[in-house]
């Protein structure tokens, strides 16, 4: 969704927060297939578990922790952050469970098509007018899921999901008023008791990871609080300090790495129908990315038009 670039330049610091969060996501399908033997519901309940303890940490030492507890008192907040939590957990599931069943191609082509809907969401739901560019980028993208659906014989459904999820928890987000940390932080505070009642269940019937796997799993079920909380916290950082066109441009690197992971080491195949979607995806990409350029030189031209007109 187009919106004027409010920073005159990028911070150093906000790059190197945005990179980090990229590049984190990007390894992500390495980390999660060595998982893949556990069940994905599993995984996901640690992932919530052990995530708290991160982002609680983060808003103790920001002494932002008086939001999360204001929020637990607010019954519309509440119910907000629960969509939230709902619609992350269905991306989160989705995307482990194709990582695990060598679908890693397909989680790759709904990253990329992702801005693309977040571009359609503002259009259908908040009013806002596509410019020819952006129509011709998101038609390209139609066109490509239609090239992989008769392929197939259906649509992508892990592409979509991802992408349907993924761009309505972004445009939820929007909506609840309380800070990226504190919003992610209350997200998974709802969702702690359901992962926490899950994980002990598991443990009483000895079929979890931490009753009879190896220390390997342990450790690395342990190691998913982190690699879930640090790359969100990092991106809600970095995000703020710098530009939206630059963070459009970023947003590219994490599933080109999925996609060179899914292929080169993964080795799915990259059949006919995929070798025509997405290269239409990544022109459609190419033609985003123009018009996101093109309005983020206009906004600045735009700023620095009362002050020319004043000297004048």
């Amino acid at each position: 969704m187009s919106k004027p670039d409010t920073l005159p330049t990028d911070s150093p610091r906000g790059l190197i927060f945005a990179l980090i969060a990229y590049v984190m996501w990007g390894l992500l399908p390495i980390y999660m297939k060595a998982l893949a033997h556990v069940p994905t519901v599993e995984v996901i309940a640690h992932r919530v578990l052990w995530s708290l303890p991160v982002a609680a940490g983060v808003l103790l030492w920001q002494r932002r922790s008086d939001d999360v507890m204001a929020a637990l008192r607010n019954p519309r907040l509440l119910a907000m952050a629960t969509l939230t939590a709902v619609l992350i957990s269905i991306n989160w599931v989705t995307y482990v469970w194709a990582v695990g069943h060598d679908h890693a191609l397909d989680a790759a082509l709904g990253y990329y098509i992702n801005p693309l809907f977040s571009v359609t969401l503002g259009a259908l739901l908040l009013g806002e007018r596509l410019s020819r560019l952006q129509i011709l980028a998101i038609s390209l993208a139609f066109v490509a899921v239609v090239v992989l659906t008769v392929q197939a014989g259906r649509l992508p459904l892990v592409a979509v999901v991802l992408t349907f999820s993924w761009g309505f928890y972004a445009y939820c987000k929007k909506s609840l008023p309380l800070g990226p940390n504190q919003g992610f932080t209350l997200e998974v505070l709802l969702l702690t008791p359901i992962a926490g009642g899950y994980l002990i269940w598991l443990a009483v019937t000895g079929q979890g990871g931490f009753g009879d796997g190896s220390m390997r799993d342990v450790l690395m079920l342990l190691g998913c609080g982190p690699i879930t909380a640090i790359p969100l916290l990092c991106y809600a950082n970095g995000a703020k300090l710098l530009r939206l066109s630059t963070i459009g441009f970023l947003q590219y690197l994490t599933p080109t790495m999925i996609l060179l992971c899914a292929v080169l080491i993964f080795h799915e195949p990259f059949g006919t129908a995929r070798m025509i979607a997405f290269p239409l995806i990544w022109a459609a990409l190419v033609i985003y990315s123009i018009s996101l350029l093109r309005t983020a030189s206009a906004n600045r031209r735009a700023r620095r038009a009362p002050t020319s007109h004043r000297i004048q």
